[in-house]
């Protein structure tokens, strides 16, 4: 038994250790190149496309690690990526980062597993210090016009996301662009927030509104 733990454990470092190789690679060529490459919407960055490209590697990774160790690992990690993230601040893993967007994550918040983040170039997401962002919960700045009946979803979108100084998001919640919630706030699990919350109140449901005044 003591054998089969130790293997594991050797496999699994092993493991961690080919995937840092990687994004250390991948990241020394985001810092290095500065060619610009062909694609079907024009000419993008070579740059662009390896930010993408690590923190697609980085989803991967954090997926392996346990969900509440390696917080520093991780965070040195994402900071290669792009991502401002504080070194007190604490993601868990079993979440996603998409697109290459701005994401900034203030001192001291705690990110439960499974947090998804939907970035978008045009529309920062911004966390405020001493937030509590609950399970599963999910921030996506993009959307879209009203289209013809033709095809109703039109001509995309995206607006920023704030979270201001500690907030609760409740687990399941889901917070769209252009919101900003104000300091304080408490947001109920599985709410979905898609106009601006007040400093210090309660909202729940799906829209999210204000059921209470906090001290």
């Amino acid at each position: 038994m003591v054998f089969r733990e130790r293997a594991a454990r050797s496999f699994t470092i092993g493991r961690l250790s080919r995937a840092s190789r990687i994004v250390s690679k991948s990241a020394s060529l985001r810092a290095s190149l500065c060619l610009r490459i062909s694609s079907s919407s024009g000419i993008v960055p070579v740059e662009r496309q390896s930010v993408i490209m690590i923190r697609h590697l980085l989803n991967i990774l954090f997926s392996f690690l346990p969900p509440s160790r390696f917080f520093s690992f991780r965070a040195a990690l994402l900071r290669l990526a792009g991502v401002e993230i504080h070194p007190d601040a604490k993601l868990c893993g079993r979440g996603w980062i998409y697109g290459r967007g701005r994401l900034s994550i203030g001192e001291g918040t705690w990110l439960s597993p499974g947090v998804v983040f939907h970035t978008h170039c045009d529309a920062d997401i911004l966390l405020g210090a001493r937030c509590d962002i609950g399970h599963g919960v999910e921030f996506i700045p993009g959307s879209h016009e009203i289209g013809s009946s033709h095809r109703r979803a039109g001509t995309g979108t995206a607006l920023p996301i704030t979270v201001g100084a500690g907030c609760w998001l409740g687990a399941k919640s889901l917070v769209l662009g252009g919101v900003s919630i104000g300091e304080g706030a408490i947001v109920a699990a599985g709410s979905v927030v898609t106009r601006d919350v007040a400093p210090n109140t309660m909202v729940a449901g799906v829209p999210a509104v204000m059921k209470k005044q906090l001290s």
